[in-house]
């Protein structure tokens, strides 16, 4: 039996199991990660994914590691770099390595102790900030979200949708449009899926049908996650977002973004700072691997993937994390960096 547990990661003492997200929703496969190498393969495929669960899983990852190779800390070093440098744009899994290499010098016992506290941690995060977002949801609302930012990318409830969660709870009644998001559609395969474990009204589109949708009117709130937000309050999120800002600002749909602290880089000025990463070409050009094998544009077709992009702060509402829901004025004095 695992001794922690969400719902796509299984931490036992060696291993972790994860929730292979890229065979969701079809089927629903748990797969070993048995070493650093496994985690970043699982990683780079987006089997495992979400800001948060990436960062909580190199940290069980990296303290599993160090118990295995006891007082070989320049090794835990290496391997530390190694995670870091698989997914350069998130940045709580930076947060979760600075915290785990802190520990180094205790031993590997407190590594696993500390891996499991930000695992806890995490989940009240999520649960502090599902909170503040529903109180700005009410009876009746439209949203919109993109990319997937529920149970499957954290260890609790989740980031925006979240915050959905928890107004059904409360009895909000809610109609949600899912985007069904690139790279990999993960609105139309994992936000979908978890709209209808939650029992939420939702109606999938396409990312391009979301300014049609605001100009008729059927759109209350955006409401979607981060990766990073910098100390000016330029976030980083699946790219798609900052398309959607753009539109949500024309047509004064308020837009807000839901986040832990753990996503907030206060030593990242702003959105230029922020490394995007680039995903294969073989995504834009069609669909490969564990999602069959069809192109529908020419093979040499040049391509340009990246994963993210940036939204300006000026185009946000409001900024919804865990330690309180913050305006442009907050932002402006720094209130979200304390």
């Amino acid at each position: 039996m695992p001794h922690l547990q969400s719902r796509s990661l299984r931490v036992y003492t060696d291993s972790l199991e994860y929730l292979d997200q890229t065979r969701l929703p079809q089927a629903e496969t748990w797969v070993r990660c048995a070493s650093p190498e496994d985690w970043q393969v699982a990683v780079k495929s987006l089997a495992i994914r979400g800001a948060p669960l990436i960062g909580l899983s190199a940290a069980f990852v990296l303290a599993q590691y160090a118990a295995q190779h006891p007082g070989q800390e320049n090794e835990w070093q290496w391997v530390s770099d190694r995670l870091r440098a698989t997914r350069p744009t998130a940045v709580n899994l930076m947060y979760c390595l600075d915290v785990m290499e802190a520990c180094f010098a205790q031993g590997p016992a407190a590594l696993s102790e500390r891996a499991a506290a930000l695992f806890e941690e995490d989940r009240e995060l999520c649960l502090q900030m599902a909170e503040r977002g529903a109180d700005l949801l009410n009876d009746g609302e439209r949203v919109l979200t993109h990319c997937n930012t529920g149970a499957l990318a954290t260890a609790g409830v989740g980031t925006a949708i979240g915050a959905l969660a928890v107004a059904k709870k409360r009895g909000v009644a809610l109609h949600v449009y899912v985007n069904e998001t690139r790279p990999l559609l993960q609105g139309g395969r994992l936000t979908a899926w978890e709209m209808a474990d939650l029992d939420i009204p939702y109606q999938l589109i396409a990312d391009s049908m979301a300014a049609s949708l605001m100009a008729a009117g059927k759109v209350d709130k955006v409401m979607v996650g981060a990766d990073r937000i910098c100390a000016n309050g330029d976030f980083a999120n699946k790219v798609g977002t900052y398309m959607l800002a753009v539109v949500a600002n024309y047509h004064k749909v308020p837009f807000y973004v839901v986040a832990p602290y753990t996503t907030v880089d206060k030593a990242c000025a702003t959105g230029d700072d922020i490394p995007i990463e680039q995903r294969d070409a073989a995504e834009i050009r069609g669909a490969t691997g564990a999602f069959g094998d069809v192109v529908w544009a020419p093979e040499n077709a040049p391509v340009w993937n990246p994963s993210f992009d940036v939204t300006p702060a000026a185009l946000v509402t409001g900024w919804v994390l865990d330690t309180g829901v913050f305006d442009q004025a907050a932002i402006v004095r720094g209130e979200h960096c304390r």
